[in-house]
Order: structure tokens, then C-alpha cells, then sequence
């Protein structure tokens, strides 16, 4: 691993915890995780390793993107594996355009959540934890998506309407609240 890309999240992950005090623990263990070994970004390691994720809202900031999973059923937010890349803004982004089609995206450049979780067994491949570092992606062209083999369906849900949904995942439900009280 180049010295600087470990430096450069470690620092990211550092203002994280002084943006998010009740989560620093969290982004102590994301941390930790890096220096485990140099494959933590790639699927090889396979007790976890890293993904990025894109909180993708749209140009009102007042709706966000999700996809139904295919492989995990469940409505979600986009994002996909580092495969060795190690700038994990540019991953978020890379997954939220392959996964929605849609172009004209920006990423912002600080994490806004950190997720880690599990991933059952699949096949051939043992169950394994995600280290999921969450960006906010901006639609800022159209918002037409295509949708892709990794999805069901997509769908631009009201954020609020995420809050208030208790059948939503808890990790979506505490994005929905952190980009309201930012937005606010």
C-alpha cells in the first residue's frame, strides 16, 4: 500500500470521529482494520474487506437513490467492492454510476458514514465482514437511472420518508438523520 493512500484515510477517518463523537469508536475499528494486512481492500481477504457505498441524493438534496439488491434483497443504498483501489470517494462514485447509469455525478470528499457489516456465505465464498465507508454522491445532471444486473430496481425515496420507516434498514435510517441535521 502506498504510505500516503493509508495516511489519507486514516486522517479522513480521524475527522470523521471529531465530525461524529458517538461513532469515534467505530471509526477507530475502521482504522485498525487498515493496518491489518495490505489486501484489505481487495476481496481476497477474506475474513472483510473494504467497500464503498454513495449516499446519492438528487439536485433538491430532498430524495436519495436506493436499490432493491439483488443478492441481498433489500432496499439499499449504492455501492460495490474496492477491488484494490484504495481511494474508496472514487469507488462510491464509480459504483453509484454503474449502478443507477446516470452521469453528471460529484462526490464530496469526506466520509459521511461508516457501516461495518456482515455478509453470509455465498457459494464458494465464506461469509465475511463489510467495512462500508459511506460518501455523499450528488445527482447533478438528469435523474433518469437505467437499472443493472446487481439490482432489482432502483427508486429516488423521500429521505424523510426513510426516517419515519421503521422497515428501513438501521444504517439507512441513520443516514437519513444525519443528512437532515446537516441539511437542516
Amino acid at each position: 500500500m502506498n504510505p500516503s493512500d493509508s495516511t489519507s484515510l486514516h486522517d479522513s477517518l480521524a475527522r470523521y470521529a471529531r465530525r461524529w463523537p458517538d461513532e469515534a469508536e467505530n471509526a477507530r475499528s475502521f482504522a485498525a482494520f487498515l493496518d491489518e494486512a495490505p489486501t484489505v481492500f481487495e476481496r481476497i481477504h477474506l475474513e472483510g474487506h473494504f467497500t464503498a457505498s454513495s449516499w446519492l441524493v438528487d439536485a433538491s438534496g430532498t430524495r436519495v437513490l436506493l436499490t432493491h439488491h439483488r443478492k441481498l434483497e433489500r432496499w439499499l443504498q449504492l455501492g460495490g467492492h474496492a477491488d484494490g483501489d484504495r481511494d474508496l470517494a472514487r469507488v462510491a462514485l464509480r459504483e453509484a454510476e454503474e449502478e443507477s447509469g446516470l452521469t453528471g455525478l460529484r462526490v464530496e470528499p469526506e466520509i459521511f458514514d461508516l457501516d461495518r457489516h456482515w455478509i453470509p456465505e455465498r457459494g464458494d465464498v465464506p461469509g465475511h465482514w463489510h467495512w462500508d465507508v459511506r460518501y455523499v454522491v450528488h445527482a447533478e445532471g438528469g435523474e433518469d437511472y437505467v437499472v443493472s444486473e446487481e439490482s432489482h430496481d432502483l427508486a429516488w425515496r423521500p429521505i424523510d420518508d426513510l426516517l419515519r420507516d421503521p422497515g428501513s434498514d438501521e444504517s439507512m435510517r441513520r443516514m437519513a438523520a444525519k443528512w437532515v441535521s446537516q441539511t437542516a
